[in-house]
Parts: structure tokens; C-alpha cells; sequence
């Protein structure tokens, strides 16, 4: 079996792809590439099929040590990219040979580097998909971020492996744009009625930072106090205004506990409780939140399903023309 050497683990490296659908009702997130754009860029950039499983690394990628002929491509946050010392080119197919070592320096925009091999990580799939979710260790390699010197296995595939040509790029245009405050297109609404009217204007109109509690399982924010309707709260709910009795979380979905620093829950997150949901971050700008580091800033914008909708249909016809532009 082919492997990489894992010399370095960096910070936070996991094994992802599209994510382990179809169980949220017994508790199961999906998990999934946090970046499901750049994550699918890169596969297409080595010529994989869809699903294939790649690297995700935050804020510190990883050092791997090749040990033969593959193809590998680096999409996702902006970050300095080495192969044997020498910089590369991230968003590009590059080749590396058998004792070539991809390495990567500290990230200078976004949060998340996507990491592509041609073959995939050959993990075992487990409920159907091969991504990491590390809470209760399923998945991945041995349910864990990568350590150093770990094995990867990877499946079958070289550089003459169908797909684009070496050096071929994804044009800046079809590439993510890091922007000083991140807009994030929400639909409002399980509960938003728990909110006053003002206070529900002031979280739409509030810049908010990005907290060091940012992770797979959700992004704390900071930037002002929301109020909510008095009421008296139904039994079993408790003393919290921000309580409810019981409802299903959303992957995006946005809870403010104590009416400050709402909580957007992603990838990894539980999927149910008794705090109230006052909106849901769009899935084509979970992408974007993705990409959002500690002290970043975010903004929340209302939207409709049907612009929702569009939203996802316009990301799949740039998908469209990334595999335009690599099989030209």
C-alpha cells in the first residue's frame, strides 16, 4: 500500500470529504471539508472523482513526505507553499516525485488549506464516508488529527493519472476572495421571535469578531448584547431567555445564549438542544466562515430561500468553470 510520511502534523490536520450524510437524526453531523468549494477544487486540480478524500489543515498546514509519484494540489486559505524548500504555486497541479516533502508556511489570509492527492487518502469509510469527526473518534486516520510520523495511505494513481496537466491553475476569479469583514447571506428564523425587533435589526447590523473559541464545532462571536421578548418560559426550558424546550440544530444555525456571543454551529456540532436558533448561515457561505480565523470579522445578511438557492446554483456553475478551465 502507498503511504505519506506525515513529518510534521501541523496545528490541525484531518481527513475530509464531502461529509457523512443521512444520520443527523441519531445524532450524527455530518463533518465533512469545513470548505466544501476549495476542498472540491483541489480534487479536480489532481483529477480525482467527487467525494475523494483530501487533507484539511487549519491556520498551520502540515509537512508530507511523498514516497512515489503523485499529484498534488494546495487550495484554500493563502499560505506560502514549498516542495523541497522551493515555493509553488497553490490552486495548480503540481507534481512531486518519490522523497519530495510539501511544506507550508504560516497562512497570510483565511483559516483552512485544502489538501488534494491524486488517488485520495485512502482511509477506511465508516457510515459511508471517510471524514474525521474527531469528538467521538470516527473516521479518518484512527478518528484523530494527524500526528507526526504517521503513515497515510493513499489510493492507487500517479502522474499519468486521467485529469488536468501539470501546471495547470485555477484563474483568480474563480478563486475565494478573503474580504476585511466576511459577509454571511442567513436565512432568519427558527426562532428569531425570541428576539426584540430592535435587537434583531442590531445582530443584522452589528459587525462581529471572531473569538478564539472557532472551530470545527462552531464560531463564537463578539460585538454586542441582544434582548429578547419576556415571557414566562415554558417547564423545561429553564431560567435562560435564550432557552427552549427542544429543537434540531442546522448545520449553520446561529444560537445567542444570554442574548451575547451567538454561536454559528458548524460541521462537527451537536444536532439538537435547548437553545433557540435565531437564523441559519446559508450552506454556500458555510464556505466562507470556513475560511474566517480568529479576529476576523463577520457580518450577517438576510436572505430568502430562493436566494439561497441561487446562491448554491451559481457555486455549482463555478465548479462548472473550474472544470472548464482544467480540461481545456
Amino acid at each position: 500500500m502507498s503511504t505519506i510520511l506525515v513529518r510534521k502534523g501541523g496545528l490541525y490536520t484531518t481527513v475530509q470529504d464531502t461529509g457523512r450524510d443521512g444520520y443527523y437524526e441519531i445524532g450524527m453531523p455530518p463533518s465533512g471539508a469545513m470548505d466544501q468549494y476549495s476542498y472540491r477544487v483541489a480534487n479536480l486540480l489532481v483529477g480525482n472523482p467527487d467525494g475523494a478524500a483530501a487533507l484539511e489543515a487549519t491556520y498551520i498546514g502540515p509537512e508530507l513526505e511523498f514516497t512515489d509519484d503523485r499529484l498534488v494540489a494546495v487550495t484554500g486559505a493563502e499560505a506560502p507553499v514549498a516542495v523541497n524548500g522551493e515555493v509553488v504555486p497553490s490552486w495548480r497541479t503540481l507534481a512531486v516525485r518519490a522523497g519530495d516533502v510539501l511544506s507550508f508556511s504560516m497562512i497570510t489570509a483565511g483559516a483552512r488549506l485544502y489538501i488534494a492527492v491524486s488517488g485520495g487518502i485512502d482511509v477506511p469509510e465508516k457510515l459511508g464516508s471517510r471524514s474525521t469527526y474527531t469528538l467521538t473518534g470516527l473516521g479518518g486516520f484512527e478518528g484523530r488529527k494527524l500526528a507526526d510520523g504517521d503513515r497515510l495511505p493513499v489510493g492507487k494513481a500517479g502522474t499519468d493519472a486521467p485529469g488536468p496537466p501539470v501546471g495547470a491553475s485555477v484563474p483568480g476569479p474563480l478563486r475565494p476572495e478573503f474580504p476585511e469583514v466576511m459577509p454571511l447571506r442567513t436565512v432568519v428564523g427558527l426562532c428569531s421571535y425570541r428576539l426584540t425587533e430592535a435587537a434583531l435589526d442590531s445582530f443584522l447590523g452589528t459587525i462581529w469578531k471572531v473569538t478564539k473559541d472557532a472551530d470545527r464545532v462552531g464560531y463564537r462571536l463578539r460585538g454586542g448584547t441582544l434582548d429578547f421578548v419576556e415571557r414566562e418560559q415554558p417547564f423545561g426550558a429553564g431560567g435562560d431567555p435564550a432557552n427552549v424546550v427542544d429543537l434540531g440544530y442546522p448545520v449553520g444555525s446561529i444560537q445567542v445564549p444570554g442574548g451575547d456571543e451567538p454561536i454559528v454551529l458548524l460541521n462537527d456540532a451537536v444536532t439538537g438542544g435547548g437553545y433557540a436558533t435565531i437564523g441559519t448561515v446559508i450552506s454556500v457561505d458555510r464556505d466562507r466562515i470556513a475560511q474566517a480565523k480568529t479576529g476576523d470579522r463577520v457580518s450577517f445578511v438576510p436572505v430568502g430561500l430562493d436566494e439561497a438557492l441561487a446562491a448554491r446554483r451559481d457555486r455549482a456553475r463555478r465548479l462548472a468553470g473550474v472544470r472548464a478551465v482544467l480540461t481545456a
